[in-house]
């Protein structure tokens, strides 16, 4: 049986830390908001592409079908194209995307439960650091509180 090998850019142990090795591009993908998203969405069992894009308000269906194709690719999601009229596409999570089911339910609880504190801090910090703002969120908070005088 022969050996398949695969370029690496670092050997294990694997480093997060280090910027070419292939952990990074998992990150990149598992913590991208559509993705949580999507894995939280699916954890509840296989839907079909129109009931994913109804169960996340706000995501294009260009952006659910980049994403859904980068998490098939790296095999946390899986599609079954079902022979129907019209045809028909499913999407659930494979064993890795399970394992991922409560991180992701975590990180969105912890979102929930505490953006009363971030938006907080986010008002202290802008409310004293305009100058820290982007550009443009600075020229926003300005307009903002122009049409506030009277």
């Amino acid at each position: 049986m022969k050996k398949v090998s695969i370029l690496k850019e670092t050997n294990p142990p694997w480093d997060v830390f280090n910027d070419l090795c292939p952990t990074r591009q998992v990150l990149d993908r598992i913590a991208d908001k559509w993705s949580v998203l999507i894995i939280r969405r699916l954890s509840d069992g296989t839907l079909r592409f129109s009931q994913l894009r109804r169960a996340i308000n706000g995501i294009s269906q260009k952006a659910l079908t980049s994403t859904l194709r980068g998490l098939e690719r790296d095999g946390i999601v899986s599609r079954r194209l079902c022979a129907s009229v019209p045809p028909r596409v499913e999407y659930s999570l494979t064993g890795l995307g399970r394992s991922l089911v409560k991180l992701v339910a975590g990180i969105c609880s912890w979102a929930e439960g505490h953006i009363e504190e971030v938006q907080a801090a986010r008002h202290t910090f802008d409310s004293f650091n305009k100058a820290a703002l982007p550009e443009d969120e600075a020229d926003s908070a300005s307009r903002s509180a122009l049409r506030r005088r009277p």
